[in-house]
């Protein structure tokens, strides 16, 4: 069974930097895109960031670009999202997900797994 479980969110100032984590089964951490999406209160599901083939190429949204980076860890199945000088615009709820098929990694509707989510608040 296919499972993605964020960690990692919570509560913090505008300007502190926090780290998002994603754990994979390993059949899912190698599919063929990973990407972080979020949804803020009322607003829908928006990209984040995103790599496709394994890391080789990675996509981030214009308002996070700069500021946050998507990364993995191969040993650990594991795929992050290093968010720095946060906004209270970035405050939403935090999904990972994976995307069997070569499709936009950039498109919601691409991705076949999701995670639960975590909460991510930023206070100003």
């Amino acid at each position: 069974q296919e499972q993605l479980v964020e960690s990692g969110g919570g509560l913090v100032q505008a300007g502190d930097s926090l780290t998002l984590s994603c754990a994979a089964s390993e059949r899912t951490f190698n599919a063929y895109g990973l990407g972080w999406f979020r949804r803020a209160p009322g607003k829908a599901r928006e990209f984040v960031a995103a790599m496709r083939w394994r890391g080789t190429y990675t996509y981030y949204a214009d308002s996070v670009r700069g500021r946050f980076t998507i990364s993995r860890d191969n040993a650990n199945n594991t795929l992050y999202l290093q968010m720095n000088n946060l906004k209270p615009e970035d405050t939403a709820v935090y999904y990972c997900a994976a995307a069997s098929r070569v499709r936009s990694v950039l498109e919601s509707d691409s991705y076949d797994y999701w995670g639960q989510g975590t909460q991510v608040t930023v206070s100003s």
